[in-house]
């Protein structure tokens, strides 16, 4: 089993698995039925202040990664987090959704990475 990114906005059908929203906010203009989620775990994203200074620009992106690594091993979420990935990996794809529309340059991918660290 592996963790996968999407975004939110894309069709579910292709995508079986647990459903995790990732984002602090929620993704305007999907209704809770469309997001089709098995949990929403807004904890787990960066900080308010963190999110609005990254603002999505491609040019800090390493910096807000290793900001956003330096929230999560503080965050005290974050080990309830892993051990729901963990226990869900066991029986099926963990999904890591998210709304940005940059697919390279947003707060999952780190996640995504930062929790098969801890995981490997």
């Amino acid at each position: 089993m592996q963790i996968k990114l999407v975004r939110i906005y894309q069709k579910t059908s292709n995508f079986t698995g647990y459903r995790i929203l990732v984002d602090r906010l929620w993704p305007r203009g999907i209704s809770k039925e469309r997001a089709h989620l098995d949990q929403w775990f807004k904890e787990i994203g960066p900080s308010k202040s963190l999110r609005q200074w990254f603002n999505h620009d491609p040019a800090k992106f390493c910096e807000f990664r290793d900001k956003y690594l330096f929230e999560l091993k503080q965050n005290p979420q974050t080990t309830a987090f892993i051990q729901l990935v963990s226990q869900q990996l066991m029986q099926q794809d963990v999904i890591f959704l998210f709304g940005a529309k940059d697919l390279q340059h947003n707060q999952a991918v780190v996640l995504k990475q930062f929790v098969e660290q801890r995981l490997s």
